[in-house]
């Protein structure tokens, strides 16, 4: 089974990005099925029952949320009753929205769920013991597959989970910093493992977003609006092969994908 992950897809440019490329791309890696971190869909942070159509219909299975997913309130209950969008699973009990998606993929279900890191984040529940549950929930349903989003800012919190999750699920990526790293492999009894997917989105900016304000806030301390970037826009991700029959994964491999000017 061949499993496409995106990395956080980035507003406009981003979701441009997905519907010009990914059809075609889905085709040509013969990708079974394809995730993405959906938070910053809309703007760049959050999203829309707009914006989320935009990319399931184009192609994405599944969307993972993240520290900026309940951005938009007046998509809550979009968020809450959609099949196909989990929330992280460390939120506190009574936050809205499914923790687990379940696809059908070649050899069996696919369980998708994701949790929110805690170093230089707002605190939330352990993390750990979130992916530990999620790992419990997958078996219980009778998932052949579990891919776990790791979103957060440390990368030795992302790496630690891969660790702690290593040989019981079957990939952890990281999200969230935007920036891809060079780090993917297959960690001990076949978890596939990268600390940071980078964005689905425009890299001529400051993780997506446009330099001019980024830098203002830096230079002076000042809070900021800022706005998705436009410049050489990219769809970035790693391309999973799995064992059908034990759920284990083979290879791991990063795509970068660039969007001629001009695409729609």
């Amino acid at each position: 089974m061949r499993l496409l992950v995106l990395g956080d897809v980035v507003g406009k440019p981003g979701r441009r990005a997905v519907v010009a490329l990914l059809p075609a791309l889905r085709g040509e890696l013969e990708a079974d099925l394809v995730l993405a971190n959906g938070e910053n869909l809309a703007g760049g942070s959050g999203l829309t029952p707009e914006t989320a159509a935009e990319v399931l219909d184009a192609g994405v299975d599944a969307l993972t949320g993240g520290n900026h997913l309940f951005d938009k309130k007046a998509s809550l209950a979009f968020i809450t009753d959609h099949e196909r969008i989990v929330r992280p699973a460390n939120y506190p009990p009574g936050t809205p929205g499914r923790t687990l998606a379940l696809l059908e993929a070649p050899g069996g279900l696919l369980a998708v769920g994701c949790v929110l890191g805690r170093i230089f984040m707002r605190p939330l529940d352990d993390p750990f013991r979130a992916a530990d549950a999620l790992v419990a929930q997958a078996e219980a349903a009778g998932a052949r597959y579990l891919v776990i989003d790791v979103h957060a800012e440390a990368t030795s919190e992302k790496m630690a989970l891969g660790w702690h999750l290593a040989g019981r699920v079957s990939v952890v990526v990281g999200t969230h910093t935007h920036v891809p790293t060079a780090d993917e492999r297959i960690l001990p009894g076949g978890t596939a493992y990268v600390t940071d997917t980078g964005m689905t989105g425009p890299y001529d900016s400051i993780i997506g977003m446009q330099k001019g304000p980024v830098l203002a806030h830096f230079l002076t301390g000042m809070h900021q609006r800022f706005h998705p970037a436009e410049g050489d826009v990219r769809l970035t991700g790693v391309l999973v092969d799995l064992d059908e029959a034990t759920g284990r994964a083979h290879s791991v491999v990063r795509i970068d994908r660039a969007l001629e000017e001009g695409a729609s």
